[in-house]
């Protein structure tokens, strides 16, 4: 008899246990955004997470913490309770924090429930400046090394990046650190610098204006929304290696030790986000990059983000850039 009872509370135990799992989400979710708000990252972060809220049945509370390239944000994350109820929506310096010195963190620290966007750089200048063409850009830099400036969000980001392949191709740019994307954007508008390469979701209004003079998408393919704007492996072929990847990469994750149960749950809530009517037209609108539908199963986002690091760490690292070799993490060379 008294195994019997106990066998039963055991059963009942099970039961509960699975009833706990399949719960989930049973209380609200915050969402950290490690950067300010009414950037990119936050704009992004912010439509996926009234999305989520309707396939989840939760509401997400969306919080930002700015701060050290986003690492802040980052490792609260990571210190908070692996149960899917603190999740992280990314840029692209998760890759390249540890050969910066930045912080502890990588990719692997995470799980990425699904890449999200590519936000597609675009090399302009200003409506005064004498440069009409990428062509004409070139070779002026070609005549004048060291001479041109470039301004940049800060040294390791995607736009510092951006003058990193130049260098690659003997192009010597002077490179100029602003505060932020946004400001070195004004910089080449208020002509204090030559030209500069901001994400088009903060460009399209200066376009459309006439303050700018966009000379190529920095890429080996035109967008869609601008098919007139050229891609610069159309100027300089040889760099295909190093366009073929976006260099602004938006990502949503969790811890690395969360339950699969929770996992495969938010994997499931976001693929029906992601093939929302909403989303698609956001994204379209904003003429950004579809990663979310290009890298679908486990093994293709690994080997995307793989790639994408050892791209971009081993370059920084050449450079001078990064003071920590990527073969300290065990980052290959591409």
């Amino acid at each position: 008899m008294k195994k019997l009872v106990s066998v039963l509370l055991l059963l009942a135990l099970c039961a509960c246990c699975a009833l706990a799992q399949a719960a989930y989400p049973e209380r609200p979710i915050t969402m950290i955004i490690p950067y300010g708000a009414g950037g990119t990252t936050d704009v992004y972060g912010r439509t996926l997470a009234a999305l989520l809220e309707k396939e989840l049945g939760q509401s997400i509370t969306c919080v930002n913490q700015s701060g050290a390239s986003g690492s802040i944000g980052s490792q609260f994350v990571k210190d908070s309770d692996s149960d899917g109820y603190t999740v992280l929506v990314c840029a692209e310096t998760m890759g390249t924090y540890r050969t910066m010195g930045v912080s502890e963190l990588g990719y692997d620290d995470f799980t990425v429930i699904s890449p999200l966007v590519g936000d597609p750089k675009i090399i302009v200048v200003g409506k005064d400046s004498p440069y009409n063409t990428m062509d004409e850009l070139l070779a002026a830099i070609k005549e004048n090394p060291g001479k041109l400036t470039m301004s940049h969000s800060g040294p390791g980001g995607s736009g510092h990046n951006q003058g990193l392949v130049l260098g690659e191709f003997g192009y010597d740019v002077a490179m100029i650190s602003f505060n932020s994307g946004n400001e070195a954007l004004l910089g080449v508008i208020g002509n204090q610098v030559d030209f500069t390469n901001p994400n088009i979701s903060t460009l399209s209004s200066y376009i459309a204006s006439g303050d700018v003079k966009p000379l190529a998408v920095f890429s080996n393919t035109r967008l869609e929304a601008y098919p007139d704007i050229p891609a610069f492996t159309e100027f300089l072929p040889e760099a295909e290696n190093y366009v073929n990847i976006p260099y602004t990469v938006l990502s949503f994750c969790v811890n690395n030790d969360t339950p699969d149960d929770i996992v495969a749950a938010l994997k499931e809530a976001t693929a029906k986000a992601l093939a929302s009517a909403e989303w698609q037209e956001f994204v379209t609108k904003n003429a950004a990059d579809k990663i979310f539908e290009m890298y679908t199963t486990d093994e293709e986002i690994k080997g995307f983000y793989d790639h994408w690091q050892s791209v971009v760490t081993w370059m920084q690292y050449d450079a001078g850039v990064a003071p920590i070799s990527p073969e300290e993490f065990g980052i290959a060379r591409p």
